[in-house]
């Protein structure tokens, strides 16, 4: 289950780029938390406990025990970390997206994969694990969230995959995909060469992309 990380927060005045800069300015993490029944409120975060807590986490879809100082002392909010988003080439982050929860409110998230073990097919025949589906979206509540979703592949042989039907998942956790979709798969290496051959001799054609800015939120312009 994902252990739930308790982040501390401060109400933070205005909306758009100059409140948001000027969080920044201060050390801090802009970022705004929403729900259902929650009024969509303007924060910051500590920028170290935030970082510290993405450091050593399998994903960034994290629970949170959000600690929110108000005028009136403190108030908590179960939230799971939606989105996060980084300076396109510092390592920093701009802003963080905060869902408010429910303890008995099912909330949807993507967990990473991790294969576990030496595919049978790999180790004695010189296969190719291909890992197709990187992040599983799943349903449950959030005492049931994984952090990551860990599959033995120890007896997939060449040309077998795992497919969503064959995954064991955690008590409560149901995956948002069909049960025939390919997780996890070991390749021919004949097969992985062909297609590697096949793929360099071939002319790519140039593709011309105007570079975008960076999307930004509603009244949260970066």
């Amino acid at each position: 289950m994902s252990k739930e990380i308790q982040l501390r927060a401060k109400l933070r005045k205005g909306s758009g780029r100059c409140s948001a800069r000027a969080s920044r300015q201060r050390g801090a993490i802009p970022g705004v938390v929403y729900g259902k029944t929650y009024k969509p409120t303007n924060i910051e975060l500590d920028r170290r406990e935030v970082e510290m807590a993405l450091m050593h986490a399998s994903g960034e879809r994290l629970l949170v025990d959000l600690l929110l100082e108000v005028e009136k002392g403190q108030t908590r909010q179960l939230a799971l970390i939606q989105e996060v988003q980084h300076h396109p080439y510092r390592n920093e982050i701009l802003h963080v997206d905060l869902h408010a929860v429910a303890a008995d409110e099912s909330v949807d998230a993507k967990i990473p994969v991790e294969p576990v073990g030496e595919a049978d097919g790999v180790k004695n025949y010189g296969g190719i694990l291909e890992v197709i589906v990187r992040e599983l979206p799943i349903r449950c509540l959030p005492k049931d969230l994984p952090d990551v979703l860990r599959i033995d592949v120890s007896k997939l042989g060449v040309g077998q995959s795992l497919h969503v039907r064959d995954l064991q998942l955690p008590s409560g956790v149901k995956c948002l995909l069909d049960g025939e979709v390919t997780v996890i798969s070991v390749a021919s290496p004949n097969v992985a060469a062909s297609v590697q051959q096949q793929g360099e001799g071939q002319e790519q054609p140039e593709v011309l992309k105007e570079k975008k800015p960076a999307a930004e939120k509603k009244g949260e312009g970066k």
